[in-house]
């Protein structure tokens, strides 16, 4: 069992205190649908129900599923489903997520909650640190981290000690909290835009961003925008901060015709 869990590339959290505190810490009261991804041996789940009103538990192991059944099968609070998460119907109009993930599906995890059609309020991942620091654009921003930030807040808000898990991992692990924001900063209407926008920068990596939005831009404007929000006139996009790719796109808006913008389909190949 442990040998195939390592295959998985999920390692179990031992302190049930551990968790106990980082759950209370938490937004989860007793009014909330909770979902865990690959709730294991139940070690989170038991602490969950102390504070979530409901706990549905998603396993693809049926040796644990039967476990978990002997555990919580009478418990009113918990709903355990065997299957792949990735492939599961997020049903719940309003829901939390708190979890322990598996390290090699972390992604795919992460963009099923961000980009389905009723995502979290908030969800709190273990996860390895590296992954955590990419989605939170920590130091520094990524393509993931901008295209998510207009929607939601990142904040690793835990490091765990290796040995806080069996088997002990062989990478450092976080618990990455995000928070879907109230009001989004890019619109309905713009999003698809937005994220046009966003991709095509990134898409032209080994240029500067002066040379790849030459179509969109002209000199003049982007001059005045690198010297008007504080960045390099060659910057490349990992060196802009979230707040001043919100700038571009601001000016995107208000001062770029839509002829120009419709530069942004010719994506790069």
């Amino acid at each position: 069992m442990v040998r195939k869990r390592i295959q998985l590339a999920q390692n179990f959290l031992k302190s049930s205190s551990l968790i106990w505190k980082l759950i209370s810490k938490t937004s989860i009261d007793d009014q909330d649908i909770v979902y865990e991804i690959g709730a294991g041996s139940g070690i989170i789940t038991s602490e969950l129900i102390k504070k979530a009103g409901k706990v549905i538990v998603i396993e693809l192991d049926k040796n644990l599923i039967d476990k978990l059944i002997d555990i919580f099968g009478q418990n009113s609070k918990v709903e355990i489903h065997q299957g792949n998460f990735l492939e599961y119907q997020l049903s719940s109009p309003k829901y939390k997520v708190f979890s322990n993930i598996p390290f090699n599906i972390t992604s795919d995890i992460v963009r099923k909650l961000l980009y389905s059609s009723n995502t979290p309020e908030d969800a709190y991942l273990i996860l390895q640190q590296e992954a955590a620091m990419k989605f939170s654009g920590n130091p520094t921003e990524t393509e993931f981290s901008i295209l998510a930030k207009p929607w939601f807040t990142f904040e690793s808000v835990w490091d765990f000690q290796r040995t806080d898990f069996f088997p002990v991992p062989s990478v450092n692990v976080s618990l990455l909290h995000i928070h879907k924001r109230e009001t989004p900063l890019v619109s309905h209407e713009n999003a698809d835009l937005y994220r046009l926008f966003v991709k095509y920068g990134f898409g032209a990596w080994k240029k500067d961003l002066k040379t790849a939005y030459k179509d969109i831009f002209s000199y003049e404007q982007w001059k005045r925008l690198s010297k008007d929000n504080r960045f390099p006139i060659k910057a490349i996009p990992t060196q802009l901060t979230f707040e001043q790719w919100m700038k571009l796109f601001e000016f995107l808006l208000k001062s770029v015709p839509p002829n120009k913008r419709n530069n942004l389909n010719k994506l790069h190949k």
